[in-house]
């Protein structure tokens, strides 16, 4: 009895909510009697009012892709070397008698630097001279006695071998009186003597090194995946820690066959001029060799690219909308990157505003110059205002139709 009770209690209060529900939806209906049904939605950018749906432009800075001479440079770092060094040495033993240089001037080829005693080489080749004239003597004498059948012809070819012996030594003797002089064999500028006059001197003992400075030659290395790059005749530029703000030209001349094992480099030598000697031998330099000039490579700043991987884009404004493109780089140099694929000559490069890009998102150009440059209908970008030189946003696209429930 009691649960019927409660199912009977159950059943009104249902009907009660039931009736007082639609009391109300007849009372908010004009008292019409329609039925309920969605209400009409509130005009808004839900339902297709002005700007539904579009995402807000990203104000960005842009430059223009350009066609400009970029040469392909390898970096390395050499050293200079002398045209020709030598370091002055005697081949006879002996004292010596006169310096004919001062240290640091130059010196022209030939000229007399410096002279052993010649004392004991004189006398030496007076007596080789006298033997010879002796030598010589008998030889004409065993001839006539040889005519004449007087002497064998033993005697004579004995006469005739003394005399040769006794040419010999006299040039011998001769030799090494010459070698007391020792006179410079290129021009060039003398260095810093290690002797005095009255020092005796061995054979092969230091006396001073001559330096041929004008022109140098810069020794580098560059590794051996630049071989097919690198040819003799090749333009460099060196730049020398020593003497900042200023570059020398120089060229290729020769490039050693053999490849360094040790460091997998290839060994090349340049040749750089010096007329006014500010360049000196053993100067550590910076080499930029130009292995190839480019007139026409396609350049745009080098903070324009986006890194992703291994892989590297670049954000174009196309109708006033950022486009990403994948692109192939090549030579950089002074904040410019050549693009080899991936881009064309006119082009617009977004250059700063970059992470905050999607394809497809529209874009505002911050500067003047680069919205007239994308003003050309291939890569569309708004007006700068007249009045206040700000940019003026682009035209939203197309609403679209908002939701029907």
């Amino acid at each position: 009895m009691n649960n019927k009770v409660a199912v009977l209690v159950a059943v009104s209060l249902v009907a009660v909510g039931v009736g007082g529900y639609w009391l109300g939806q007849q009372r908010g209906s004009g008292g019409q009697g329609k039925p309920p049904g969605p209400t009409a939605a509130a005009p808004g950018p839900a339902s297709g009012g002005p700007g539904a749906g579009a995402p807000q432009a990203v104000t960005v800075e842009a430059a223009r892709v350009v066609r400009a001479a970029l040469p392909q440079v390898i970096t390395a770092v050499g050293s200079l070397r002398s045209d020709e060094s030598v370091t002055l040495r005697p081949e006879v033993a002996g004292r010596i008698a006169t310096i004919g240089f001062a240290e640091g001037q130059r010196v022209q080829k030939g000229a007399l630097l410096v002279r052993l005693d010649p004392t004991v080489n004189e006398a030496e080749v007076k007596q080789a001279r006298a033997n010879m004239t002796l030598a010589k003597s008998k030889y004409d004498r065993a001839v006539d006695l040889a005519k004449s059948n007087f002497i064998s012809g033993q005697a004579r070819d004995e006469a005739e071998s003394n005399m040769k012996v006794a040419d010999a030594a006299l040039a011998v003797a001769e030799a090494k009186l010459a070698k007391t002089e020792i006179r410079a064999p290129f021009s060039g500028i003398i260095g810093l003597r290690q002797v005095s006059v009255g020092d005796y001197v061995k054979e092969g003992a230091d006396l001073v090194n001559l330096e041929a400075v004008d022109p140098l030659k810069v020794d580098f290395r560059v590794p051996e995946i630049y071989l097919k790059q690198v040819r003799a005749g090749q333009a460099l530029e060196i730049a020398l820690d020593a003497i900042p703000g200023r570059t020398y030209a120089g060229r290729v001349f020769a490039i050693n066959p053999l490849v360094d094992a040790a460091g997998r480099a290839i060994v090349i030598r340049a040749q750089v001029s010096n007329p006014d000697t500010s360049l000196r031998p053993g100067m550590f330099a910076r080499v930029r060799l130009i292995t190839e000039e480019r007139r026409d490579a396609l350049v745009v700043p080098e903070q324009a690219l986006v890194p992703f991987g291994s892989e590297q884009f670049v954000f174009r404004v196309v109708d006033g909308k950022a486009q990403r493109a994948r692109v192939e780089i090549g030579q950089r140099g002074d904040g410019k990157v050549e693009i080899r694929q991936g881009v064309g000559p006119e082009d617009v490069i977004v250059v700063a505003g970059q992470l905050k890009l999607r394809d497809g998102v529209p874009v505002t150009l911050s500067r003047p110059a680069a919205q007239a440059a994308a003003g050309n209908g291939k890569a569309a970008a708004p007006q700068a205002s007249a009045t206040s030189g700000a940019p003026v946003p682009p035209a939203a696209p197309d609403a679209r139709p908002a939701n029907k429930g």
